[in-house]
């Protein structure tokens, strides 16, 4: 079967944006930020998908993931992760990093998981494990959906329109000043992004 991102975004369009976050949530390591990312650039430069749809089933899959994750995890969590935990790289020492988060920031810890990508994929699975009261888990998980969906729902959009201007009307040199600004943009997440995880996983807890 092919798993490629684009491949899955031009054969099943919405239904791709939305079941990518849902499998990423759930704990099953797979491009959910990339899908929705893609099919955000894709709504600005091919007119192929409307933007607000892709940010609302990325938003759905989030969501829908989070609440399986955590249930998975609430109710057959420890013997899943002792069996599977290793395969996906979700190690003993992660483990207690990704509890010793949730532990310590509260609530704001399922906002901010959101945009990280180890608890994006764990993080719903090991708060179902360290029974975080689901009153509390529900609205700042829908919160950091939301969040999370519109911010690259709106980056991927403004990417595709960007490329789609500079291809067709500049040329060659422009688009090449296009890619490295791309570049610039991307490193710069990654450092931010990083930094992020950082206080979240860190000894600073």
């Amino acid at each position: 079967m092919n798993l490629n991102p684009e491949f899955l975004l031009h054969t099943y369009g919405y239904a791709a944006v939305l079941a990518a976050p849902l499998l990423e949530s759930t704990g099953v390591p797979f491009p959910g930020e990339t899908m929705l990312v893609l099919g955000a650039a894709y709504s600005a430069d091919t007119g192929y998908l409307s933007l607000p749809v892709v940010i609302l089933c990325a938003f759905v899959g989030a969501v829908m993931g989070d609440n399986f994750g955590y249930g998975i995890g609430r109710w057959l969590g420890h013997e899943v992760v002792e069996r599977w935990g290793r395969r996906v790289g979700l190690s003993p020492e992660r483990q207690r990093l990704i509890q010793r988060f949730f532990v310590h920031r509260g609530p704001l810890a399922v906002v901010v998981a959101r945009f990280i990508a180890l608890l994006r994929t764990f993080g719903a699975l090991l708060a179902g494990i360290g029974e975080m009261p689901y009153r509390l888990f529900l609205p700042f998980n829908a919160l950091g959906g939301a969040a999370w969906a519109t911010a690259y729902g709106l980056l991927g959009f403004e990417l595709g329109r960007a490329y789609s201007r500079v291809s067709g009307a500049i040329g060659t040199a422009a688009l090449a000043l296009a890619g490295l600004v791309a570049i610039l943009i991307v490193v710069a997440t990654f450092v931010f992004r990083r930094r992020l995880e950082r206080w979240a996983l860190g000894d600073d807890l």
